[in-house]
């Protein structure tokens, strides 16, 4: 299939309608790059040079506050809102007083739980932004899994580490199409993804399955194969976390990273998949708040910060001329480094990141203290403003290669047709389902076990119908962080529909110790048992691989001490959970807690479909890597 860059949304919805979904490929037989590393803004000035001309025309035009503006990212919270009301005003009289050019769109949170908006009310506020704003703006998001990362509608797509599961890299190129359509089609540009770090350190805490494996050909061939499709259908992708975050144990979020690698390790492992985006014709490339000392021998600037990192490698050695962006700069990977987030260090560290490389520089701690910050440091001469012209420069190439100088608006009403399209449905699921991998820690008792015996013809259940009678067949234990989230809902669904008499308990920290009689004595009466363990990477939860809390953990253990041999245990996140809990009869790895990985994984538990997935990782003492996919079972 062969697309060219769409420029408004009219075509985009030509393109989305008529695309179909390309038979799977095996990573071996992926498409070469048709990039030779030139970003977005030269491929704009090749297909409509007045493009090129209305971004010289309008840097031209700017004051300094202005173009100090378009270099900063700051979240919007999007909900319901009305245009009138006191929320939407504080993010117009934001955008207003400090010229900003960008916006990132993301969800709020109510007592600790993601409440994520319609794909329509985002669009809505997203249209009414632009049309306050004197200048187009670009609207980024952290869409790593698809839109529904972030909001409730859109494609819903596996964690990362499924793709590598699955093995086909042409996966990932849909998976890069769908989710930058889809984000195109509600006024989302950019997407800050492919995860292209290589996660061959088990204690990861904070990449884990976000990145696509440990192999690092594997992982440059799913990043640029999902680069591929994103910039087909005129999304913007971002390579993170450069120069690679794969080999740490600490959550940046919460302190500074470290990479011990020698360069040697560095070229071999952690930069390959960054070359590969680069070949791709990724338009940008994050840099993690990271000490390097292969790179970069001050240990008192991290990546961020260092410009032997962010322009000598990044820009000079390997060729990068694209737009250079900072992790979020109010992450204490950072701030513990310049001691806070006030108004002062902010600003410097805003002019240091500038120094050192970036282009674009997202969350500040504090954005007035940020934003005066790089003012001052150009009056005062620390910067020049001819410093300031190039990352602006890029950022307005960006938008006119966008078309947003011509049409900076979408179509409200055709939202309903381009999202969630049978046919990227089709593809998610077959990610999920290609995913699945039974891990035997013993073969006989994992051909007792499996597959479960459905107890009922799948049929609907109506809400005013009686519930069925839990019997002990089956006994579905839920362990997550927190009971009234999302986490085994769909599960539940799904194993339902096959065993409507499945005996179901959730626990989580605050229920472990009241439901612990009660789990105990639904396991011993039980027939099998599916233990669905929910752990996976989360900014700000902690060091060292994720993990259960201790109660629901304790709990676990008991359960496997008494009951190992009739349960099958389902890592539901992360497969590195595995190591901890080497006593179920059959483990299966999902890789994933979305609803698509779910529907999938109780699929293979009831027989339908057969575990294809092969390891991408190593779990010390439980299962190495596994080059090649599975032979179907």
């Amino acid at each position: 299939m062969v697309f060219v860059m769409r420029k408004s949304l009219q075509l985009l919805v030509s393109l989305l309608v008529l695309t179909s979904f390309a038979l799977a490929r095996p990573l071996a037989e992926v498409r070469p790059a048709d990039a030779r590393g030139d970003d977005v803004a030269d491929a704009a000035a090749a297909a409509d040079p007045t493009g090129a001309r209305w971004a010289q025309r309008t840097l031209a035009h700017m004051t300094l506050e202005e173009k100090v503006g378009q270099l900063f990212m700051v979240w919007a919270k999007v909900d319901f809102w009305n245009l009138n009301g006191a929320e939407f005003i504080k993010l117009r009289d934001q955008m207003h007083k400090y010229h900003l050019g960008s916006w990132g769109i993301t969800a709020p949170t109510e007592s600790g739980l993601l409440v994520r908006p319609s794909p329509l009310e985002t669009a809505a506020v997203i249209n009414q932004l632009q049309r306050e704003s004197e200048l187009p703006l670009l609207f980024a998001a952290d869409f790593e899994r698809g839109l529904p990362m972030r909001l409730r509608g859109g494609t819903v797509f596996p964690h990362a580490m499924a793709f590598g599961a699955a093995g086909n890299a042409d996966y990932a190129y849909q998976f890069g199409r769908v989710s930058a359509a889809e984000a195109r089609a509600i006024g989302v540009h950019w997407n800050f993804f492919p995860d292209a770090d290589v996660n061959s350190n088990p204690n990861n805490p904070i990449i884990n399955t976000r990145a696509f494996g440990e192999d690092p050909a594997e992982v440059s061939q799913l990043v640029a194969a999902y680069i591929r499709g994103a910039r087909e259908v005129g999304g913007l992708t971002t390579a993170k976390h450069f120069p690679g975050h794969g080999d740490t144990d600490t959550d940046t979020h919460l302190a500074v990273g470290r990479v011990n690698g020698s360069l040697e390790r560095l070229n071999r492992v952690e930069l390959p998949p960054f070359r590969a985006a680069i070949a791709a014709g990724v338009d940008s490339i994050m840099v993690g708040h990271l000490i390097v000392p292969a790179l970069e021998p001050d240990t008192s600037k991290v990546a961020t910060i260092s410009s032997r990192i962010s322009t000598t490698l990044l820009k000079q050695q390997m060729g990068f001329t694209g737009i250079v962006v900072t992790d979020a700069l109010d992450m204490n990977g950072l701030t513990k480094i310049f001691g806070g987030n006030s108004p002062a260090t902010s600003g410097r560290a805003a002019v240091m990141a500038l120094k050192a490389g970036a282009d674009y520089l997202i969350i500040p701690g504090d954005l007035d203290g940020a934003y005066n910050g790089v003012i001052m440091a150009v009056r005062s001469g620390e910067l020049t403003e001819q410093r300031i012209d190039q990352s602006v420069l890029k950022l307005l190439q960006a938008k006119a290669a966008l078309g947003l100088h011509k049409n900076r608006l979408v179509d409200l009403n055709a939202i309903n047709q381009l999202l969630s399209q049978p046919e990227s449905v089709a593809v998610a699921q077959h990610v999920a389902e290609d995913a699945i991998t039974l891990v035997h820690q013993s073969e006989a008792h994992a051909r007792r076990l499996l597959p479960l015996p459905r107890t009922a013809p799948i049929t609907q259940q109506y809400v005013y119908h009686p519930a069925v009678a839990a019997a002990n067949h089956i006994l579905l234990l839920v362990f997550t962080d927190d009971a009234r989230g999302e986490n085994g809902r769909a599960l539940l669904r799904e194993m339902r529909q096959r065993a409507p008499d499945a005996r179901v308990i959730f626990v989580d920290d605050a229920l472990s110790r009241s439901v612990a009689p009660q789990v105990m004595e639904a396991v011993a009466a039980a027939e099998r048992v599916v233990a669905a363990v929910y752990v996976g990477p989360s900014g700000g939860k902690g060091e060292g691989t994720p993990t259960l809390d201790r109660s629901p953990s304790s709990l676990l253990v008991s359960v496997l001490r008494g009951a190992a041999e009739k349960t099958v245990f389902l890592a539901m996140g992360s497969p590195y959970i595995l190591a901890q809990y080497p006593t179920a009869s059959a483990s299966v790895c999902a890789f994933s807690n979305a609803t698509v990985s779910e529907a999938a994984v109780v699929r293979f538990l009831f027989g339908e479909i057969p575990a294809r997935g092969r390891m991408p990782v190593t779990v010390p003492g439980v299962v190495n890597r596994q080059a090649s996919a599975q032979p179907e079972q």
